[in-house]
């Protein structure tokens, strides 16, 4: 198992590609034969002859079927349709959102294709290289900072000039996770005062060492899942965390959610009644628009303007905005996999769903749905 193809992405918003020349080098060198389709890089700025250069062959569109069904390993960023023209027993790794797609992954079982998910790899240290979660939404949050400053009808840094002083812009992050952090950090670079929520306590040095104010808000007994997510609150807890966001809120020039949870629903935090607080030309961006939301009214096709003048902005794929730097972190967690994996004496990619990281993201083996949390949804 050493042929790899990487297909060009298929959806008209992905600009991302799941393998980079640079990282192509690397394979090769490694012992991976690579091919990718003609164009596959274009919107993240590769072109095929940098693929060609660094020793990938490059495919013609009319004989990607063909390079598809002969491949070992396949390399996505989105989820495909179905697992139509795929050999059986070949590995294929993309998002697979396997919590809402039963079909698909009942696809992949029947086809005998073995499905890893990029959002099951295992939050670990050894892990960690792998994460495309973390690498993509750390981007995701430094560009929803950007594009807030460039709705905001104000400047964020504070300015003092002969005509008088400007004060900065006030920055209010809610979830301080991977793309909370670097909200922070970029908002902070750009001369806001920012301010940071969290339902875990044990961030708030994090938020401190960024130079931004931790929000404290009484929520009683609070922690983490394993997997590093905050655990759901009661209804109670739901009830204060609203009221004491309200007051930043209502302060606050933008204010940024970031509370996306892979497997579940978003929670809900910035209600209609919290918005109607806050000041005319104010901006939200709502960074889990596409699994619910987390404001009230946000919409992931459109900006929406409230009647007393706030804009809510859907921060969906930021990370698509940056697409050289996306693809280039991507392709580096992609090949740090392929190498993690590959067996050096056999000169082969060892598929083993006894190693934590294997056996946390494969999803479908021999036929069948192997993930525990899936095997009863296929």
């Amino acid at each position: 198992m050493k042929t790899v193809f990487v297909p060009r992405e298929t959806a008209d918003n992905e600009t991302r590609t799941a393998l980079i020349p640079q990282d192509v080098s690397i394979l090769t060198r490694t012992g991976f034969e690579i091919s990718v389709e003609s164009g596959t890089g274009v919107k993240s700025g590769y072109l095929d002859a940098d693929y060609a250069k660094a020793g990938a062959k490059v495919v013609p569109a009319a004989e990607a079927a063909s390079a598809l069904a002969a491949a070992d390993i396949v390399l996505r960023v989105q989820k495909p349709e179905n697992a139509k023209g795929l050999k059986s027993g070949a590995l294929h790794l993309s998002y697979m959102d396997p919590f809402n797609e039963k079909e698909l992954l009942a696809d992949f079982a029947a086809s005998g294709v073995r499905a890893v998910s990029l959002e099951m790899i295992p939050r670990t240290t050894l892990a960690q290289k792998m994460d495309v979660q973390s690498s993509q939404t750390s981007l995701a949050g430094y560009y929803a900072v950007l594009l807030a400053a460039s709705k905001l009808p104000k400047i964020f840094p504070m300015m003092m000039t002969p005509a008088g002083t400007i004060s900065p812009a006030r920055v209010f992050i809610i979830g301080v996770g991977v793309a909370g952090l670097q909200a922070i950090a970029t908002a902070k670079r750009l001369g806001a005062r920012v301010e940071a929520f969290d339902t875990r306590p044990v961030v708030e040095d994090q938020v401190k060492s960024l130079g931004a104010k931790f929000v404290k808000i009484d929520l009683g007994e609070m922690g983490q899942t394993a997997q590093g997510y905050a655990k759901e609150l009661t209804p109670e807890q739901i009830e204060k965390q609203k009221a004491g966001q309200a007051k930043v809120c209502a302060q606050s020039d933008v204010v940024i959610t970031t509370a996306k949870v892979f497997g579940r629903k978003a929670p809900l935090l910035l209600t209609k009644d919290m918005i109607a607080g806050m000041k005319p030309g104010s901006i939200i961006i709502d960074m889990a628009v596409s699994t619910g939301g987390n404001v009230e009214g946000s919409d992931p096709t459109k900006e929406v303007v409230t009647e007393n003048g706030v804009r809510i902005i859907g921060g969906d794929g930021l990370e698509r905005c940056v697409p050289a730097d996306a693809s280039r972190m991507f392709s580096g967690n992609m090949t740090a996999f392929l190498t993690h994996f590959w067996d050096d004496e056999a000169k082969t990619l060892k598929v083993d769903r006894a190693d934590p990281i294997m056996g946390g993201c494969l999803l479908t083996e021999g036929g069948a749905v192997v993930h525990e949390r899936f095997i009863e949804k296929a």
